[in-house]
């Protein structure tokens, strides 16, 4: 896992090496929770020093300066934090992403559409868009970006937040039909697989595999991503996965009543 930081100069930059996943290892840090646009900084981009040329740099510049104002040095944005030319870094990243985003000290959600700029007659910002016409409540990706952290704040993208999971948690129901004990953080084997799995059926991947793919942490499991196998095989691994690890559950439970 690499994080990103602030250098003296003010620059950001990625950590030299990637970061054991062993919790005591890795620093506090905050995790940017966004849709891609056209032009995001790639973790080539950084590399290279040609980050700032592209739009999405504002995102970055706005996730590493608000973790700054939470007291959090390191912070982890998807587009940049990945080799995605490694694919044995990708392959660990996918299966490790729920993990990334439950153990990170804060998660900033950053909504595109949504600006704060317009002003009410007595000052207070007015927000230009209502939360439900939103691209992030309707991606695959988002859903376990919305559960997995303990703190999710949301920001427009003027930078101003606009609240987080717990006081706008009667909009994110009314929007995503997601259990509100799911979004307090009740433990997700609380929830069937059926109704696990209504909670992605409305919401939308770049590529039909990530739909099966974006579940892995959602039911605490782990197999490999195979890009072009399509979306119903990789479903029906997914399915077939979390069948073997009920019953391997289902006989080490047995086995402890009956030993």
């Amino acid at each position: 896992m690499r994080l990103l930081e602030r250098d003296p100069t003010g620059e950001f930059r990625l950590t030299k090496h990637p970061l054991t996943d062993k919790i005591p290892e890795i620093p506090p840090y905050a995790i940017l929770s966004h849709t891609w646009g056209d032009e995001e900084v790639l973790f080539g981009d950084l590399a290279g020093g040609t980050a700032k040329n592209k739009a999405g740099y504002a995102k970055i510049q706005f996730c590493g300066e608000q973790a700054e104002r939470d007291g959090l040095r390191y912070f982890w944005v998807d587009t940049c934090c990945i080799d995605t030319s490694d694919t044995v870094e990708l392959q660990h990243a996918l299966n490790s992403m729920f993990q990334w985003y439950r153990n990170a000290a804060k998660c900033y959600v950053y909504l595109a559409e949504v600006s704060t700029r317009k002003r009410d007659a007595d000052g207070s910002s007015k927000w230009d868009l209502n939360l439900r016409d939103c691209r992030w409540f309707t991606r695959g990706w988002t859903l376990q970006e919305l559960i997995a952290p303990a703190i999710v704040e949301f920001f427009s993208k003027d930078g101003e937040r606009l609240g987080d999971k717990k006081s706008l948690e009667k909009e994110i129901h009314n929007i995503t039909g997601i259990p509100r004990r799911a979004l307090q953080g009740s433990p997700l084997c609380d929830f069937s697989v059926a109704e696990r799995m209504e909670w992605i059926e409305k919401r939308n991947t770049k590529y039909e595999e990530d739909k099966a793919y974006s579940l892995f942490g959602i039911f605490d499991v782990h197999i490999p991503v195979i890009y072009g196998e399509g979306g119903q095989k990789a479903l029906k691994r997914l399915r077939d996965k979390i069948h073997e690890d009920y019953l391997c559950l289902a006989k080490l439970c047995k086995r402890r009543l009956t030993g």
